[in-house]
């Protein structure tokens, strides 16, 4: 692991699959210690702790396939048998003796007492500690399971994408999982300020529900100023407000040409290769909203005669935002992609490339973009546990009794 000193904060975090395993990665990017904590093998069942760990290609052993890796690089990992009274008093003795400065948890709100790790045990444990929970819908209803899909489902995300005439779908990224993560990193921040005014931690509650409403300033308000719900839900690649936005096929491929203004239209429409749609009923936004499908289509006869890269080079001339569809296998050859993007080595010396942190850090640079490779299961327990003074007898006693993994 990367040195340390005594004023890097520890995040201690009960976690698995994606919301807040991408909380704390942000962490991770700050140079914070952070410890996973994942329970120990149930009978019967083959696999063990996270199911994420299962998920994908087999990249190190059996515990660490390809969609666990990189949410995961940088961290350390311990089992604990949080439902016996000695795994949740090793819990606890972490928190108040390593010490803990940030308690992390998505498991769902209805067994946070039972495992002992909510906010009024662990807080009293220890007051300055800063708690943070993501849950589906907040620890007021404790018992909803968190799936990015189905809170996509519930909170209208599925009605506002796809194609206008198609069936509703999900966004291709886990955005709200992933929103709910940088929700948590946020608040946690916030409470690190108010703690060195006031000395004292505090709760965090995120629902995954309110913070994927919390997006929608561009639809729900418009439904009370004249909108019909119809001029808001899915509209392809289609903007629902700026014509055109919309991506056009090409002679190689498409495009993604986007017009927000009636400056930028009339640039595009004084240019030869885009004459013929300099018409007087595309002169404005609402004219060109009035006449939207017979406008693509007249746009989409330019574009596909004409190859992508030279429509760039058109458009780039005239000061039109646009770019290609960029396929997913050559994000990473993107320029700002490339000079940014972060890295690990699995344990048989292969390198890979993780996407690049949202913003640079002292401690990114330091390292020189390099974290090391996510832990197998249970990896650090000794180590972690060697911190509380115990003796390599007690932790193989503890291992045997199945409190540890």
């Amino acid at each position: 692991m990367t040195a340390r000193t005594d004023s890097t904060p520890t995040v201690l975090s009960v976690e698995q699959a994606l919301s807040m395993p991408y909380a704390t990665l942000r962490f991770v990017h700050l140079g914070w210690r952070v410890i996973r904590v994942e329970a120990t093998p149930v009978a019967g069942r083959k696999s063990k702790g996270d199911p994420n760990r299962y998920i994908g290609v087999p990249v190190a052993g059996e515990d660490r396939h390809s969609y666990y890796v990189a949410p995961n690089v940088g961290k350390q990992a311990i089992a604990l048998d949080l439902k016996t009274e000695t795994g949740r008093v090793l819990l606890h003795r972490l928190v108040t003796e390593l010490p803990v400065d940030v308690f992390c948890t998505n498991t769902m709100p209805s067994r946070h007492d039972m495992l002992g790790i909510d906010y009024a045990t662990l807080s009293e444990l220890r007051p300055e500690l800063i708690w943070a929970a993501i849950s589906a819908m907040g620890i007021d209803h404790p018992d909803v399971p968190g799936y990015d899909p189905a809170t996509q489902a519930l909170c209208g995300y599925m009605d506002l994408t796809g194609e206008r005439d198609g069936p509703p779908m999900q966004c291709g990224p886990p955005v709200i999982d992933l929103k709910a993560g940088d929700e948590v990193f946020a608040q946690v921040l916030l409470a690190m300020l108010e703690k060195q005014a006031t000395g004292r931690g505090r709760q965090i509650d995120v629902s995954m529900a309110r913070a994927a409403v919390s997006w929608l300033h561009t639809f729900l308000p418009m439904l009370d100023m004249g909108c019909s719900p119809d001029d808001i839900r899915r509209n392809g690649n289609e903007h629902r407000q700026f014509i055109p936005v919309n991506a056009y096929p090409t002679s190689d491929g498409f495009i993604y040409i986007a017009i927000g203004s009636d400056a930028q239209w009339q640039r595009l429409s004084r240019h030869e290769v885009f004459a013929s749609l300099a018409q007087d009923r595309f002169a404005t936004n609402e004219g060109r909203r009035s006449d939207k499908a017979e406008l693509h289509a007249l746009i989409a006869k330019v574009t596909s005669a004409q190859p992508s890269a030279e429509l760039a080079a058109i458009l780039h001339e005239t000061g039109i935002p646009n770019s290609p569809i960029t396929p997913i296998e050559h994000v990473f050859d993107l320029p700002f992609v490339a000079e940014t993007a972060l890295r690990t080595v699995t344990p048989d010396g292969r390198t890979v490339r993780l996407p690049p942190a949202a913003t640079s850090t002292p401690h990114l640079d330091g390292c020189g973009g390099e974290l090391p490779f996510a832990p197998g299961y249970g990896e650090d327990t000794d180590e972690v546990l060697g911190e509380l003074g115990l003796s390599p007898v007690e932790i193989s006693r503890l291992r045997t009794e199945g409190c540890i993994a």
